[in-house]
């Protein structure tokens, strides 16, 4: 008897959709990764969307600037991935302390996201 009640909230606990689906959790970790929400910059659909605007002065002319992030939902898993990793100087933010499960949760999300408006 004790042996089932030592066991059973570890059964309970890893039935897969006991609280929140994987798509649910997806959603909430591209939201609020632990940092800069990914939607702030690929919008709430990951089509992308513009960041900033700016006038950039060239032989006394005003030239008007875009700072876009790209569309993520046909992204490849693993251009994905290095993106979050990356080692270059870049507007992106680094991800590198998310857990491989949470990387994979983002990309089943936002691959889940393909011609959404």
């Amino acid at each position: 008897m004790r042996l089932i009640i030592l066991f059973l909230p570890l059964i309970l606990l890893s039935k897969e959709d006991w609280f929140i689906t994987k798509l649910e959790y997806g959603k909430m970790l591209y939201n609020n990764p632990r940092g800069i929400s990914c939607a702030k910059c690929h919008g709430k659909h990951a089509q992308g969307k513009i960041i900033a605007k700016y006038y950039e002065t060239k032989n006394n002319k005003k030239i008007l600037k875009t700072i876009k992030a790209p569309n993520i939902q046909n992204i490849s898993f693993e251009k994905f991935k290095k993106k979050l990793f990356h080692k270059y100087l870049s507007v992106m933010p680094k991800y590198d302390y998310l857990t491989n499960e949470e990387i994979n949760t983002i990309y089943l999300y936002i691959s889940s996201l393909k011609d959404k408006k």
